[in-house]
C-alpha cells in the first residue's frame, strides 16, 4: 500500500496526491491500523477473562474464536464513534430531520447493542449469540480496508496466549481498569494479567 501510494503520487507530482496527503494517509493508516487492533484484542481479552464461561466454551471448542471476535467487535467496538459526517442532503430518521449540512456522528459502539437487533441482552457478552452482526469496521463505502488484517491478528494472538499459558487472571480490581482518554477509541489504558505457564 505505502509503494502504491508513492507510486500514485510520483506519476502525477502534486497534482493526484501530495507530499502531506501521502504522509497523512500512511499516518492514519499506521495509528487507525494499530489502534483498532489493540482495542480489538484488549476488549477481547477483557472479556474472556470476566466472562469464564466464555473462556470455557472457546477453549472446549464449543464456540470458536471467530466468534469470540466477532461478539467482542458487536459488544466492544474497537472505535466507538467516529466523527463527523454531514448530510449532503435533509435525510428523515425515524422521525428526525436531519438537514443539508448538518453533523453525523457514527456510533459504532451503540450500533451493536440495539435491543431491536440482538435482543433485551444486548449489552451483554455471549459468543453463543445466533446474530453478532457489527459495523465495527464501517459500511460500504466507508469500510476499514484494515478488516482483513485486524481480524487475523485476533485470530492468532488470542488463541496464541491461551494455548501457552494455562491461566491467565486479571492483575488488578476491575473498578481500576480505565479507558483510554478519546471520544474515538474504545479499550483500556492498560490491562494488567497474571499469566501461568502450562506445567
Amino acid at each position: 500500500m505505502t509503494s502504491g501510494l508513492i507510486a500514485a503520487r510520483d506519476e502525477d507530482g502534486d497534482s493526484r496526491l501530495s507530499e502531506q496527503e501521502l504522509l497523512d494517509t500512511l499516518l492514519l493508516m499506521l495509528s487507525a491500523g494499530h489502534e483498532a487492533t489493540v482495542n480489538l484484542l484488549d476488549n477481547a481479552l477483557h472479556a474472556l477473562l470476566t466472562h469464564p464461561k466464555q473462556l470455557a466454551l472457546v477453549r472446549s471448542g464449543e464456540v470458536s474464536w471467530d466468534d469470540i471476535i466477532d461478539e467482542t467487535l458487536r459488544v466492544q467496538a474497537p472505535v466507538a464513534n467516529l466523527p463527523l459526517r454531514y448530510a449532503v442532503e435533509d435525510i428523515e430518521l425515524a422521525g428526525v430531520t436531519i438537514r443539508k449540512g448538518e453533523a453525523i456522528l457514527v456510533s459504532y459502539a451503540a450500533a451493536g447493542r440495539d435491543p431491536e437487533v440482538h435482543g433485551p441482552d444486548a449489552d451483554q457478552f455471549d459468543a453463543t449469540r445466533p446474530n453478532k452482526d457489527h459495523i465495527s469496521f464501517g459500511h460500504r463505502v466507508h469500510f476499514c480496508v484494515g478488516m482483513s488484517l485486524a481480524r487475523l491478528e485476533a485470530t492468532i494472538a488470542l488463541p496464541a496466549l491461551f494455548e501457552r499459558y494455562s491461566d491467565v487472571e486479571l492483575a488488578v480490581a476491575l473498578e481500576e481498569l480505565l479507558p483510554v482518554d478519546s471520544f474515538i477509541s474504545n479499550g483500556h489504558r492498560d490491562l494488567p494479567v497474571r499469566l501461568r505457564r502450562h506445567p
